[in-house]
């Protein structure tokens, strides 16, 4: 059935189907012979009068375009020597005469191995799921998530990270970019936010694109600068204290009490703490969060399953302390959760029947064998005073330092060259006062260590050409 958008059109609609018909009749895309919708039916189709299809098949008829006969309808005529131009069509099957490049080795990505993932697993939790739970999934979920999986959240964080929490303190949220905008709404746009120096520049871009203000202070070798969080006047901090990025540094007990003895100075200051991928610790166990050492209720903690399972599962959630956890019922109640019901019990029931502690598992080990190789493979092919591995035994990267005579750009540009992608650190400052440090990030969840030695090899003579 032929089909014409008519919305939004200026000036009669007969005059613009007539148009839209003579230009695909004069371009082939209506053939000769071919009979046109009755105009009873062409009318409902397109939610017209038909008046309006009487006027426009009317008017082709005027000119030649189309023949009435009796009984039958209208059909498109078959003029002579009639020079049909084409339309372009575009072909889906056609592939860009530009080149895309592809990278031999991405070691900027954070990515998940796609073959690492527990798809046999999650599937048949999402058939029990559907099995079993047909009239919850037709339910709307509670405002902060399914109990099921908030419950399931916190048991798991009891066992795995000693946090002692209600359930009813997790809020859950489709990613923690939603989650960074229902702060800003729950703390006051009055409020001055504070992201680490260098760091994500997301966090910074959200709380501006919230109409905050966002300032960054500098790192030391303990984390954040106290200091100059209070030079900055800051309100709120958003910090990553147990695996920062890029540096890798892990915030140290003393530095943590710094913070919390700066929050509790003043009322309306809290910290953020980022936990994204806390899991994942390559020797001894997972490092107690921040929020397990705060009593004044200054902490407001924040987790994702983007690193943990797949960057995909755009499940996260944070935790509130009692006095901002009812303020956010008072003014901000109304806000519906947004992740799907279907798969919020789908990760409950993944994470309650003790598949996730065990992937978790199966991943520290896959992952820290991943690491050993490649480290092994700098050492075999790089001379030792060309490089300096910068060692931290959280997360899935560690840094490099190069002895190189070349920008970190130029460096850059020169790997990429060679189908190399790589991030230095020097790309996350906020300004330009810190650059060129040769120390680059190795992210090596997603690296095929079958190819590890073709890939440190190409680093082996940076300068040459």
């Amino acid at each position: 059935m032929l089909t014409y958008d008519l919305s939004n059109k200026t000036g009669p609609l007969y005059v613009y189907l007539y148009q839209s018909l003579k230009k695909d009749i004069s371009e082939g895309r209506i053939l000769p012979g071919t009979k046109l919708p009755s105009k009873r039916t062409f009318a409902d189709n397109l939610g017209v009068s038909t008046i309006t299809i009487e006027n426009a098949y009317g008017q082709l008829e005027s000119e030649g375009y189309i023949q009435s006969k009796p009984r039958k309808g209208y059909y498109v005529v078959d003029i002579p020597n009639f020079s049909i131009k084409k339309g372009k069509v575009k072909s889906k099957n056609k592939k860009s005469s530009v080149k895309e490049t592809e990278d031999l080795f991405d070691i900027s990505s954070n990515r998940a191995d796609a073959d690492s993932f527990p798809f046999s697993v999650w599937s048949k939790l999402m058939r029990e799921v559907l099995a079993e739970k047909p009239h919850q999934l037709m339910d709307n979920s509670e405002k902060t998530g399914v109990y099921e999986l908030r419950a399931a959240i916190a048991d798991h964080l009891y066992s795995y990270r000693g946090m002692d929490i209600d359930p009813d303190q997790i809020i859950v949220g489709a990613g923690t970019e939603y989650l960074y905008g229902i702060l800003v709404n729950l703390l006051g746009r009055d409020k001055i936010f504070c992201v680490e120096n260098p760091g994500y520049m997301k966090p910074k871009l959200i709380y501006e694109s919230n109409n905050v203000r966002c300032v960054y202070a500098n790192m030391d070798d303990k984390g954040i600068n106290v200091r100059e969080i209070k030079d900055k006047k800051a309100d709120v901090i958003h910090i990553c204290p147990t695996h920062h990025f890029p540096t890798g540094i892990t915030m140290p007990v003393s530095r943590r009490y710094e913070l919390l003895t700066w929050a509790n100075e003043k009322k309306g200051r809290y910290i953020i703490e980022d936990d994204y991928d806390s899991e994942f610790r390559v020797n001894g166990v997972p490092i107690s969060p921040f929020f397990n050492i705060d009593s004044s209720e200054k902490v407001i903690y924040m987790n994702t399953f983007s690193k943990s399972l797949a960057p995909t599962i755009r499940i996260s959630y944070m935790i509130l302390p009692e006095h901002l956890l009812k303020k956010y019922k008072k003014e901000l109640g109304f806000y519906s959760c947004t992740v799907p019901t279907f798969e919020q019990y789908t990760l409950a029931s993944f994470i309650s029947k003790g598949y996730f502690e065990k992937h978790i598992n199966r991943m520290r080990i896959y992952y820290g064998k991943k690491r050993k190789a490649l480290i092994e493979s700098i050492e075999k092919n790089i001379p030792f005073e060309k490089y300096e591995i910068i060692e931290n035994d959280s997360g899935l990267h560690f840094n490099m330092k190069l002895d190189i005579n070349m920008t970190d750009k130029k460096f850059k540009d020169f790997l990429r060259g060679r189908g190399i992608n790589v991030m230095a650190v020097s790309d996350y400052y906020m300004d330009d006062t810190m650059k060129d440090h040769h120390i680059f990030i190795i992210n090596y969840s997603s690296i095929d260590i079958e190819k590890l030695s073709e890939m440190i090899k190409m680093l082996r003579h940076p300068d040459s050409k």
